[in-house]
């Protein structure tokens, strides 16, 4: 699930691990276990280092704020990151669709 592309911010790679979960605030492990169950996926180094990006540290404090604050499970996590994924996909839909009416509106059409 990369719902961390819809997140605005820089892609490219740019923290380590260790710098990624001190600035969340997580412990190193907590954040391996987040991409093994597939709620982030992380760049990898030559070196097979893993690479967080700005968009990437924003969605996992996003998802320690649910948690944390909200009292969100992880799998309750999961759910709303995919719904506020799906939303953002329909929203982007909607707003072609009204370009779409009013250039037809324009040409006269309807």
């Amino acid at each position: 699930m990369d719902v961390a592309r819809d997140i605005k911010g820089g892609d490219d790679p740019r923290f380590v691990i260790s710098i990624a979960a001190r600035m969340i605030g997580v412990q190193v492990h907590t954040l391996r276990y987040y991409e093994r169950i597939g709620i982030i996926e992380p760049s990898r180094s030559q070196g097979n280092i893993r690479l967080y990006s700005e968009r990437e540290v924003v969605l996992l404090r996003r998802i320690k704020t649910l948690m944390d604050d909200l009292g969100v499970n992880l799998a309750g996590v999961e759910v709303i990151l995919r719904m506020s994924q799906r939303m953002a996909e329909l929203q982007g839909h909607i707003k072609e669709l009204e370009s779409e009416l009013q250039k037809l509106r324009k040409r006269g059409d309807l």
